[in-house]
This record gives structure tokens, C-alpha cells and sequence, in this order.
């Protein structure tokens, strides 16, 4: 089965459903028009189908090596990655001083989502150059963006993040890499990280660490982290990669899946690095590349999850088995309740996760073009619910598209597994979901629930306008939309760690009540498109009520979890 780009879907919900058309209205996305974003999509999707698709077996089946130092990639990923570096795809939204194409990350988004479900290992890599670039347009000297935004906006150098060391994970604070002054304006790190996605390749000519490290007589935790970048090879006189630094990939790691993603060990000895920002705010410039790349992760989900629902749907219009009680059917096992029960729950979750992933997109883009503050709450708002919500529905979906093969599902030659075994790291990196939930309901509910209430009334406003035309489904959503704000105001009230034992179902709620606001608002666009009021109707009748169990359980607080003593647990 071929990758399919749903060009059409995607084109849909950017103009009806988001209304991202409302960007070419802005003095700075003004050439962000229907039809600039219209030939962007089809020409992405030229590049997704005929060029990645093809890498995605290849990649499961001959994973990146280390060969004496060097890492060698999948067999067909130096092309790959030619290609998306040739046709601009990674400056898509990078500053045109630079040589990006200055576009939306609406539109960014929308192109990873593409990427993502044709061959996500490999599109994992400029992804990340993505957030080194934004890091650095926001941080670094000019000097620094002068010599390395030009060759990571063509894709000559790639971008990496060093986080997390052995004994520093989620508690990042806790990281002991050590980066000491040189007499010349650069620092030697010393120290190694650990699950470093593409920190080695054989695809471009330098590879630009961005480093988390310490300073001599830096504070300890957070307020005491720098952040430097660090290159493979030392730019010499002329911008170009001269003598190899003094750091290396040690080892990659054997993961259950992304397996054309090298994923490397790296040793940093007395590395020549440069100072990203002023000193001890390492975290704050890290934090852009993070958020950045919690959104691209978020929508790693959404593509993965669309690449499956494509494979189990295939194989289920053409799979013969058992008898169905409906007449006049395929003969196929897409005559059979449960596995259209399947489906459409993959269809129903799949283009909820995107929408709420190409809304945050978009409020990020429309709080850089008009510089006001609810566009940006809004945006922070969003970026927890699209990363957790859009990784669990990539696992979700793959699960479900495992179910739909049958026995089949559980052969490794039919791929449906390996969609499954790729996507389950998203709700672990960046961020897990947990902390993307406590994050939701701590920070983000900072401001009494201001931002979570103004979604709120999006909501409401949606199931007012269906009311007329839909009732039943404007009911569902309008209730949903009232359970979720007693439980904002619960979660406002309460002290941070019961907020946190019920943030997980918090999120989830809200995820499923904006996918039934999205779902309702397509439907509403297209009134003749019974398709598209099947899907609402299914979202709305069959997975909103979901929301009501979820905001009970997120109201327990945190006592019921420490009801059991840790010796009761073992027992």
C-alpha cells in the first residue's frame, strides 16, 4: 500500500475548519494566500509519496549503524534528505534574511504532518534543524546567526538537542556536562548526553549541537544552565567545516522502533562550544527549540496516525472474511459493525489531533504577526493538548490499524506493526505526556484559566450555530464544553498535586471536546458533505461522553493514589 497525501483534507481544515486564511490578512504572512499554501501542499505531497514513502520499509529493515566511529544511515536516506534540502523544505518558515522562506508555521506544520506519515525516522531530522534555527533567530549573536543560519535553513548542516544526560532525564536541572571559558571567547564542554536523535549521520557535511551545560560557580538546577552550540567540525576562515571538534558518537541506541533514525550516545571532551544568549539562561533559550519541537512531535503523531489509518483501510477493502449481516456489502471485512467501529474511530481521532495540532500552529503564527498577548496564551494553551493528544491518537490508531489486519497485524511484512513501534517514543520525548498534562494544569492554569475559558467559548459559540441544524450534536457538545469548565474551575482551586493526579484526564477531555468542536465546525462548512456530519455525528456520540467519566476522575485529587502504602504496592 502507497502513502496517500490528504491534500484535500488538510487544505479543508486549514481554510474552514482553523481559518488560517486569516494569515495573508497580517503584514507579515501576507503572501500566505489560499493559493500559495494550495501549491506549497501539492508540491509537498509530490515529495512525501514519490521520494520519502519508499524509505519507510528500508528504514525498519536496515537501521542506522556505527562503523568505526562513523554512523552509517538507512540505504536511500542520503537521497531523501537531498531532496528535502534541495526543495527548501527545511527553511519553510525560516527568516528570508537567512534564506528561508519566511512562510507560517501553519503551513510548516502541515508539510511535517505530510513527512511525518511517509517516513518518520527520517523526517525526524529536519525537524530538529527546524528548532535549532528558531532557536537561534531568537537568541544568538549576530555573529553566530551570520555563519550558521544560512547553511541550516539550506539543510547543508543539521541541527541537534542535548538535554538529557544519564542521571539527568525530565529532571534537567540536574545535568553535570561542565562548560569551562577559554582564553579566545569559546568554552570547552565536557560531558556526555544521551538519547540524541540524528547526533550522528553520514547525509550533510556538519552537524550543530546545541548543548545544555554548566559554568564554573553556576548556580545549581535550572538558573544555572548555559546553552552553547557545539560543531562536528570547526568553521574555518571561510564558513566552511574544517578540523573535527573534539567530540563523538559513542554508541546508538537498539530501540523497538525509528529505526532509520540514529539515535546516539554522545561524548563531548573538552568540545569547543559557543555561548548561546547570556550566561544561566540556557533554559529559556532551550525552551524555543522545545516548544517547537513539542508541537513537530505532536504532529509526528498525526502523520503516523493518518499513514496507518490509510494501511489498515486499505487492507480491509480488500481482505475477505466471515459473513455480515447487511446486504448489498463488499463482501469484505468492511462490511463487519466492529471494524467500521475501528475505522471510524481512527478517522474521528485522526482529524481531531490535526486540527488541534494546525490550530496551535496557527495561533503561534498570529501571536508573532500581531504581537498580542491572547494569541500567545492561546498558543501556550494548545501546545501540551497537541503534543500529548496528537502522540497518544499516533499510538492509538496504530494499535487500532493492528486490530483491523487481524493475525496479519501481528507480521512484521504487512507494516502495520511498525507504525506502532515508531510513533510510541513521541509520548515519551520532548516532554512525556505526563508532564505535557501537569504542565496543562499548572503553568498553563496560571492564569486562573483565563486562556482555557476563552477556548471554551469557542466551543460554545460552534454548538450554538449547530443548534438549529443539529441539536442532538450541538446538546453533546455544548455539555461537554460545561462539564470541561466546571473542572477548569475545580483544577484552579485546588492545590498543585491534586491538580496533577487529575491532569492526565483533564487533558484528555479537553482534546476530545475540541476534536467534537472541530469535527461539528467541518461539518457545518460543508453542509452537503454527509461524510464529513457522519464523522461529527461518530466523535460526538460515541467519544464525547468519554469526556464526562474523565472530568469525574480528574476532580479525585491525589488522594486515592496514595491510598496504597509503596510495600502495598508490591504485594
Amino acid at each position: 500500500m502507497t502513502y496517500q497525501a490528504p491534500v484535500a483534507d488538510i487544505q479543508f481544515t486549514l481554510t474552514h475548519v482553523i481559518g488560517a486564511s486569516a494569515l495573508a490578512e497580517t503584514e507579515r504572512f501576507a503572501e500566505a494566500t489560499e493559493d500559495m499554501s494550495e501549491a506549497i501542499l501539492t508540491e509537498a505531497a509530490k515529495l512525501t509519496e514519490s521520494v520519502l514513502a519508499p524509505l519507510q520499509r528500508p528504514g525498519d529493515l536496515h537501521p542506522a549503524r556505527l562503523e568505526n566511529g562513523v554512523v552509517r544511515c538507512s540505504p536511500g536516506y542520503a537521497q531523501g534528505y537531498q531532496a528535502i534540502a534541495e526543495g527548501g523544505w527545511v527553511g519553510i518558515n525560516a527568516d528570508p534574511d537567512f534564506g528561508g522562506m519566511g512562510l507560517p508555521m501553519t503551513l510548516t506544520t502541515a508539510v511535517g504532518e505530510m513527512m511525518n506519515s511517509a517516513c518518520l525516522s527520517l523526517a525526524l531530522n529536519p525537524l530538529m534543524t527546524q528548532g535549532q534555527i528558531e532557536a537561534l533567530e531568537a537568541h544568538a549573536s549576530d555573529e553566530i546567526k551570520a555563519l550558521y543560519l544560512p547553511k541550516l535553513i539550506t539543510g547543508e548542516w543539521t541541527g541537534t538537542m542535548n538535554l538529557t544526560e544519564p542521571q539527568a532525564g525530565s529532571d534537567v536541572g540536574a545535568l553535570t556536562t561542565k562548560a569551562v571559558p577559554n582564553s579566545d571567547g569559546t568554552y570547552a564542554i565536557s560531558g556526555q548526553k544521551i538519547y540524541i536523535s540524528w547526533g550522528d549521520h553520514d547525509l550533510a557535511e556538519n552537524i550543530c549541537h546545541l548543548v545544555l551545560a554548566r559554568l564554573p560557580g553556576a548556580p545549581m538546577g535550572t538558573k544555572g544552565i548555559s546553552l552553547f552550540i557545539v560543531p562536528k567540525y570547526l568553521p574555518d576562515g571561510d564558513g566552511k567545516p574544517g578540523v573535527t571538534n573534539r567530540l563523538n558518537p559513542v554508541s546508538l541506541e537498539h530501540k523497538m522502533g525509528l529505526g532509520g533514525s540514529p539515535t546516539a550516545v554522545m561524548a563531548f571532551n573538552n568540545a569547543t562550544g559557543w555561548m548561546i544568549g547570556a550566561e544561566n539562561t540556557g533554559m529559556a533559550a532551550m525552551f524555543t527549540m522545545m516548544n517547537n519541537a513539542r508541537l513537530g512531535v505532536g504532529t509526528q503523531g498525526v502523520g503516523v496516525a493518518e499513514a496507518a489509518y490509510q494501511h489498515a483501510l486499505a487492507y480491509a477493502m480488500d481482505r475477505k472474511q466471515g459473513r455480515s449481516p447487511i446486504k448489498g456489502g463488499t463482501g469484505t471485512i468492511m462490511d463487519h459493525a466492529d471494524v467500521r467501529r475501528m475505522l471510524m474511530t481512527m478517522k474521528a481521532l485522526t482529524r481531531s489531533a490535526r486540527a488541534i495540532c494546525y490550530d496551535c500552529a496557527y495561533s503561534l503564527d498570529m501571536a508573532k504577526a500581531t504581537g498580542d498577548a491572547a494569541w500567545t496564551a492561546r498558543a501556550a494553551f494548545l501546545t501540551p493538548i497537541a503534543k500529548a493528544f496528537g502522540t497518544d491518537v499516533g499510538s492509538e490508531v496504530s494499535d487500532l490499524g493492528i486490530q483491523v489486519h487481524g493475525g496479519m497485524g501481528f507480521i512484521e511484512e504487512t507494516g502495520a506493526a511498525q507504525f506502532a513501534r515508531d510513533v510510541r517514543v513521541t509520548r515519551i520525548y520532548e516532554g512525556t505526556n505526563g508532564i505535557q498534562a501537569m504542565d496543562m494544569v499548572g503553568r498553563k492554569l496560571a492564569d486562573g484559566g483565563t486562556a482555557a475559558e476563552a477556548l471554551l467559548d469557542e466551543i460554545e459559540a460552534t454548538a450554538v450555530t449547530a443548534r438549529d441544524a443539529h441539536p442532538l450534536l450541538a446538546d453533546a457538545l455544548q455539555d461537554a464544553g460545561e462539564c470541561l469548565a466546571e473542572t477548569t474551575r475545580w483544577m484552579v482551586e485546588q492545590e498543585l498535586n491534586d491538580r496533577f493526579a487529575g491532569a492526565a484526564n483533564y487533558l484528555r477531555a479537553f482534546a476530545l471536546t475540541l476534536g467534537g468542536h472541530y469535527l461539528m465546525k467541518a461539518s457545518l462548512a460543508a453542509p452537503g458533505d454527509t461524510a464529513r456530519l457522519a464523522l461529527a455525528q461518530f466523535h460526538l456520540r460515541q467519544l464525547v461522553p468519554q469526556v464526562t467519566a474523565l472530568a469525574l476522575s480528574a476532580q479525585e485529587g491525589a488522594e486515592p493514589l496514595y491510598a496504597l502504602s509503596v510495600r502495598d504496592f508490591a504485594q
